[in-house]
């Protein structure tokens, strides 16, 4: 599979840097990309960075995933609490998963509290804001055991 990350982004993500910057801070989904480039190719990685608001692609990203990438950072978005058929995408790949989530959704109303994603992936970051993109690279090369 090589050593191309892929890391997802559901809905709304696109806004990041304007929706309730009190939440989500003032970075922009752009900016993450470029920071999660930069740190990849420092391990000697690639990432393929991707967001949408749909959730037939999202699975679509995580079915092509299973060709091209040693592992796959997600963060599903308002899909964590939701998506069966993304559950079930994320259980065909084979390789490290982290589900990743800018706030600490544990600390948020109830509705945030159960995730579907949870249970299939390896690991799970939140509340770190943009740099658990970088901490969750950091960890995935870790796990690819090429860090």
């Amino acid at each position: 599979m090589g050593r191309r990350i892929y890391i997802l982004n559901g809905p709304n993500l696109n806004l990041l840097g304007q929706r309730e910057p009190h939440i989500y801070g003032t970075t922009t989904l752009k900016e993450i990309a470029e920071r999660s480039a930069a740190k990849a190719g420092a391990l000697g990685f690639t990432v393929e960075f991707r967001q949408t608001n749909f959730e037939g692609e999202l699975v679509e990203s995580v079915h092509e995933a299973r060709g091209e990438a040693c592992g796959i950072v997600v963060n599903p978005a308002g899909y964590t609490f939701t998506s069966v058929a993304l559950m079930d995408a994320l259980k065909m790949f084979d390789g490290p998963k982290i589900e990743l989530h800018i706030s600490n959704v544990h600390a948020r109303e109830s509705i945030y509290h159960k995730s579907l994603i949870s249970p299939v992936v390896t690991g799970v970051m939140l509340g770190f804001g943009a740099a658990g993109y970088e901490l969750a690279i950091e960890a995935m090369a870790a796990m690819a055991g090429k860090a």
